[in-house]
């Protein structure tokens, strides 16, 4: 069995809950939780982690630290997407790219420190590109899975596991609708130099940390729960869906009277085979990600769980034919976040 093909264990799957939950506690704070011994998740996590089957990364949230983010959807001549979709994901300032079903459509996210960098992708490189035929760009205008613990496998975490590791520094998921907006974390180059350690590695210890930043430990700790605690920094596990028993990843986009978005995002948002839900600019002003274990499961959805959604009018699933790039933003090699 190879990689791509293995489901992961009960205790497997519930140790990456647990990181979703919060990256970085403690291995001895999970094994508490899970009932188990910390030399068992220490040898756990290290095995899947040197397997290259988990990844934790601590990333930066676009909006509060003031980057440039769009949503792509790159139409291609047929025979292009792979060779697009693997540029695209060589490039430090996408999070993550797919293929879509079809083979002639990518997606992807792109996340600017600037204004320029953005508009020059958007504006000059794409369009010149001749396997191209065209680009679609939305904004994201609020997350409604934010701040939450993401999705989770089958038997999962209870809601009071889930609280017990939930570590207090980290904001409550908030609509974020009729308040006004709160002021752009700004960070400096020693935030910088921090954030490109968290992308490798978000589990990193508070020494390699502070030698990054050139600050002491003591520092580096309360900066990082500031960040967090400011929602300017979060932590994501990368780990392939199919490890946990989902066989298929579809993208979702959707049109929905406005009256009634709010109220269908954090519907979807709390919706377990959804790991990610946002308001966005276009014609389609919903977009989602959804997991399911088939292809019945992912009509049972379509039909049972966003078909029960009667704001709803449009529905356009994309299912995932590849997935190039997963959630890391600030990948190896990422010099978006390189203090020098």
């Amino acid at each position: 069995m190879n990689d791509e093909d293995r489901v992961f264990d009960l205790l497997d799957r519930r140790i990456v809950q647990a990181l979703m939950v919060d990256g970085r506690a403690a291995f001895s704070r999970i094994a508490a939780v899970l009932g188990t011994t910390d030399q068992t998740v220490i040898r756990r996590y290290r095995r899947l982690r040197g397997a290259g089957l988990l990844r934790v990364l601590g990333l930066p949230e676009g909006e509060r630290v003031g980057l440039y983010e769009s949503r792509l959807r790159i139409q291609c001549v047929p025979g292009a997407a792979v060779a697009i979709a693997e540029a695209l994901a060589r490039r430090p300032d996408t999070g993550w790219v797919k293929i879509f079903s079809g083979g002639t459509e990518v997606g992807c996210l792109v996340s600017s420190r600037t204004r320029e960098d953005h508009e020059a992708l958007l504006l000059r490189k794409l369009p010149r590109t001749q396997q191209v035929t065209g680009v679609t760009a939305q904004t994201m205008l609020h997350d409604y899975t934010a701040g939450g613990t993401r999705w989770f496998a089958r038997d999962g975490l209870t809601p009071e596991q889930i609280a017990e590791l939930t570590p207090a520094s980290v904001p409550a998921p908030v609509d974020g609708e009729g308040g006004e907006a709160e002021d752009i974390v700004r960070l400096d180059d020693a935030d910088h130099a921090m954030l490109a350690v968290l992308a490798r590695d978000g589990r990193a210890g508070y020494p390699e940390l502070a030698a990054a930043a050139g600050r002491s430990e003591s520092t580096v700790r309360r900066r990082i729960e500031y960040l967090r605690g400011s929602g300017a920094l979060s932590f994501d596990v990368e780990v392939h869906s199919v490890h946990l028993g989902f066989g298929i990843e579809a993208g979702i986009s959707a049109t929905v009277a406005p009256s009634e978005l709010a109220a269908v995002g954090r519907a979807l948002a709390g919706h377990p085979q959804v790991p990610f839900a946002a308001a966005v600019t276009g014609s389609a002003n919903l977009a989602a990600t959804v997991l399911c274990r088939d292809q019945r499961d992912l009509y049972r959805y379509m039909t049972e769980g966003i078909g029960a959604l009667t704001a709803v009018h449009r529905l356009e699933v994309l299912p995932v034919l590849r997935q190039v790039k997963r959630a890391g933003l600030l990948s190896d090699g990422s010099r978006l976040y390189d203090a020098s």
